[in-house]
């Protein structure tokens, strides 16, 4: 298998070291789900990672059956072990490996959400009729992606994997803008398909401590493919990551709160009509 081919290994730990951060735009998200038409309700959550926000769904509606898809043995080891079985609400937590490129609902969904995973699908916006097909009427379809692929946390990875050094290694491993569309876009073609809609983007700024904590973020997601691509020579990763960790810094300078390291967002919300 080649590198541009090759799955991202996650790393669990890691991501959830800035949890916080991470879930705030899905609760954002959430806030602007309806009501759900079925009691208890039946939610997807696609791309759930560690199950922390998959968490939060339960605390939304306490009665609902949720299974959390994902196709990461260690994401999903992770969410059963801290998330899984039933919940104080009389609803549900599972967690199921699938592959969200080929998921398809096999019974009808009052919800089906997705957190900060379909930029790793390219062409993402052809499942949605699935998706939406596979929903009962009147529930809801909604998903955030991250819109900064443009922001120099994702362009300097990108320079450094292209550069004369690295391009052999990692040609085609990352992602580039057009991982995801403009709001707009996607309103189009969730209209479309006869949806209801809303869509809108946020610019976060989080601020974040430590050392070097930008990289360490972009070490739980957006790494994930030269880290993995790497792994099977310790010395050229971490001459990777060195080179990159130098031009982070200068990018986000330390201030003396923290670096404060922004971060665009894009939401959409569709629902079925009844």
């Amino acid at each position: 298998m080649s590198a541009a081919a090759a799955t991202p290994a996650w790393d669990p730990a890691q991501y959830l070291r800035h949890a916080g951060h991470r879930a705030r735009p899905f609760t954002d998200l959430l806030a602007r789900v309806p009501g759900l038409p079925g009691d208890p309700p039946r939610v997807a959550d696609l791309g759930c990672g560690a199950g922390n926000v998959t968490a939060l769904l339960a605390g939304r509606w306490p009665t609902a059956r949720i299974t959390g898809y994902d196709n990461s043995p260690e994401m999903l080891g992770r969410a059963r072990a801290d998330h899984g079985g039933p919940v104080s609400g009389g609803g549900r937590l599972d967690f199921a490996h699938a592959d969200v490129r080929t998921w398809t609902p096999d019974e009808p969904y009052d919800l089906i959400v997705s957190n900060a995973t379909l930029q790793w699908v390219p062409g993402h916006v052809e499942r949605f009729a699935d998706w939406i097909a596979g929903l009962a009427p009147g529930g809801t379809f909604a998903f955030q992606v991250p819109g900064n692929f443009d922001a120099p946390s994702h362009t300097l990875m990108r320079d450094i994997a292209g550069s004369p050094r690295w391009r052999d290694r990692l040609d085609g491993v990352l992602r580039h803008d057009d991982a995801v569309l403009r709001p707009e876009a996607y309103l189009e073609h969730l209209t479309a398909l006869g949806c209801a809609a809303d869509a809108w983007e946020t610019t976060y700024v989080h601020l974040l401590t430590g050392e070097d904590p930008v990289l360490d973020w972009v070490k739980g997601t957006g790494l994930r493919p030269v880290l993995t691509a790497l792994a099977d020579d310790p010395r050229a990763r971490d001459a990777f990551v060195a080179e990159y960790r130098t031009a982070l810094r200068a990018a986000y300078p330390t201030g003396p709160h923290g670096t404060p390291f922004p971060f665009r967002r894009v939401f959409a919300v569709a629902r079925k009509g009844s």
